[in-house]
């Protein structure tokens, strides 16, 4: 039973690992298509010839700048959370595997270990 335990609990992990990168894409993908929009307006303006819509594409630049830097910040602390829970659920399934592991040999050890043999007593 206590494996049915510790696989609910590592199904529950997995599923919050992949929840967190889901939302981190997904924040990523937005800011993207922000980028993307930026894109377009600088190269309509750029298109236009027009002097004030290609000095506007001087705002619309740094904007799509800006928006580089929360991306990679977003790819950023995604890594670092991945990498924390990965690493939390690899000493998490050590440690269940050393308590099977003494569970077992102790198990073993008490019920061959203890018995009295009938014979030269």
């Amino acid at each position: 039973m206590n494996n049915e335990v510790d696989g609910d609990e590592e199904e529950e992990e997995d599923v919050e690992v992949w929840d967190t990168l889901s939302n981190g894409f997904k924040r990523a993908q937005v800011v993207l298509d922000q980028n993307r929009e930026l894109i377009q307006r600088v190269n309509e303006n750029h298109m236009s010839r027009i002097p004030d819509n290609v000095a506007r594409n001087v705002a619309l630049i740094n904007e799509i700048n800006g928006n580089i830097f929360r991306v990679m910040e977003i790819y950023s602390v995604l890594s670092v959370d991945f990498a924390d829970k990965f690493d939390q659920q690899r000493r998490s399934s050590r440690r269940t595997a050393k308590n099977v592991d003494t569970t077992t040999t102790t198990t073993t050890a008490g019920s061959y270990g203890g018995r009295r043999s009938s014979f030269g007593s």
